[in-house]
């Protein structure tokens, strides 16, 4: 058998029956983990958005809405007066039982330390800590939520997330356009800064040189040509990326048939300013041959303000990581 052009001759190029079902996106979460953003963002996607709603009142709006019409995204929390985890399970339970309906969960997490900084840098009140302290409220709220964690179909770590990549991640989930195959998105990061939380498969090229080591090259990054020559004449590198190919080549359909809709791939080193930054550029340029749709990042360099077109610094202004955050 004739083996296929691409990746792409492998996936189907348009969804399953899109127009048959109602879609409803259901957000809940940690409080300050970014609600509100991902209610804005899939309402600039297309969705109805409605927030707070009672448990209720979410039958009688599913049949007033006509979600087969106009998709709905609906932010159902703690802060709702009849909100419990049994009922919203219940609930959802009987939305994915209707064949009408194409119903998911995404729960918004994100770490304590960061939740209470936001809450007091915006002097916001927890809405579970009227009568203590924000901590206590952040661990009552985590507990009453857990089996809606568990129970969710996608979860966004929120973190370390600027709001933009919110908003990406939830478009690559959530888009409404016909082009429904599977959207990669590829970033680089620094393992001294932390695993992208929201990374499906994570690949360590710390073993690679590192150009970090040569005068020369160490304040250039991966998009400069001498520290893409400087990785590539690794003699371990031709190897390393033929296997790294022939390992994704199978998965990316598979993912795909799975009902998988965005997947991302994280490349990491020691700085996140070489070698993974090298990686993940010829790693999106090779999914992009297989005719897959492709977004790239590299989450230091952004973070550094280092990202020019010849791979050398911008400036010597370092941006705030926590800038823009989705709380």
């Amino acid at each position: 058998m004739k083996p296929p052009d691409s990746l792409s001759a492998d996936l189907p190029s348009e969804p399953a029956n899109p127009a048959t079902r109602g879609r409803i996106v259901l957000v809940t979460g940690m409080s300050g983990a970014g609600m509100s953003v991902a209610l804005k963002a899939l309402e600039d996607l297309g969705y109805e958005a409605v927030d707070n709603l009672r448990l209720s009142l979410v039958p009688a709006l599913i049949r007033q809405a006509d979600p087969k019409r106009r998709p709905l995204a609906l932010v159902i929390d703690s802060r709702t007066r009849d909100f419990s985890a049994q009922n919203f399970l219940d609930e959802l339970e009987q939305l994915r039982r209707d064949g009408e309906l194409d119903v998911s969960l995404v729960f918004l997490e994100c770490g304590d330390e960061v939740l209470q900084r936001r809450f007091t840098e915006t002097r916001r009140r927890h809405p579970l800590a009227e009568d203590r302290t924000v901590p206590d409220g952040i661990q009552r709220e985590r507990a009453l939520l857990f089996p809606l964690k568990e129970e969710a179909d996608v979860t966004i770590d929120t973190t370390q997330l600027s709001i933009h990549d919110l908003r990406r991640i939830l478009s690559g989930h959530f888009r409404r356009d016909a082009q429904a195959a599977l959207q990669v998105f590829v970033t680089s990061f620094s393992f001294r800064q932390g695993l992208p939380r929201e990374a499906d498969l994570v690949f360590d090229v710390r073993f690679l040189t590192n150009p970090h080591y040569d005068p020369e090259l160490r304040p250039l990054t991966g998009l400069n040509p001498a520290v893409a020559a400087r990785v590539e004449s690794d003699p371990d590198f031709p190897a390393f990326f033929r296997n790294l190919t022939d390992l994704l080549r199978p998965l990316l359909p598979r993912y795909n048939q799975e009902g998988k809709s965005y997947l991302t791939i994280a490349i990491g080193c020691t700085g996140g300013k070489h070698r993974s930054v090298f990686i993940a550029e010829r790693l999106a340029a090779w999914l992009k041959e297989q005719r897959l749709r492709v977004n790239l990042s590299h989450r230091e360099l952004e973070r550094l303000g280092l990202r020019t077109a010849g791979g050398g610094p911008a400036n010597n202004q370092q941006a705030n990581p926590q800038a823009n955050h989705p709380g």
